[in-house]
């Protein structure tokens, strides 16, 4: 199971890793990359989820 705050389904793919390309082919990389930096410094942080998502397998 994989615990997303509401928000971060953008960060990740389906699979549950972290995505590095913007899914806008018009957004900047640097700023994309930086978002995806604190993004993951969240869950570093152990901030409390909001949001339980159930993936099947």
């Amino acid at each position: 199971m994989s615990i997303l705050r509401a928000g971060d389904e953008k960060y990740h793919y389906r699979d549950g890793s972290h995505r590095w390309v913007p899914p806008d082919p018009d957004e900047d990389q640097a700023v994309w990359e930086e978002q995806v930096r604190q993004h993951k410094h969240g869950h570093l942080r152990n901030e409390r989820p909001k949001v339980r998502l159930r993936r099947l397998v």
